[in-house]
C-alpha cells in the first residue's frame, strides 16, 4: 500500500468546494483546508506509487478551482 499527502492550491474562496470534490474522489482517504502555502491537503491511497499518481493528475489536478498539486508519498509504514 502506497499512502501520499497531496498539497492543493486552489483560487480565491474555492478551497471548500475544491475539498469536498477532491474528498469525494476515489483513492481519497480524506481532505482538509489548511492554512498555509496550500489550501487543501489530501490523503490518497493505492496499490502502486502508479495509482497514487493517476489520482493525483487523472482525478485532483481536474477539480474546479486546483490550481496546483505537490504530491509526497509517505516513507513509513502506517
Amino acid at each position: 500500500m502506497v499512502h501520499a499527502f497531496i498539497m492543493v492550491r486552489t483560487g480565491a474562496g474555492a478551497s471548500s468546494d475544491a475539498r469536498d470534490r477532491v474528498a469525494d474522489l476515489d483513492g481519497v482517504v480524506a481532505a482538509h483546508v489548511v492554512a498555509g502555502q496550500y489550501d487543501v491537503i489530501a490523503e490518497v491511497d493505492g496499490s502502486q506509487v502508479e495509482d497514487v499518481l493517476g489520482t493525483v493528475s487523472n482525478r485532483i489536478g481536474t477539480v474546479a478551482g486546483v490550481t496546483e498539486t505537490k504530491t509526497y508519498i509517505s516513507l513509513s509504514a502506517a
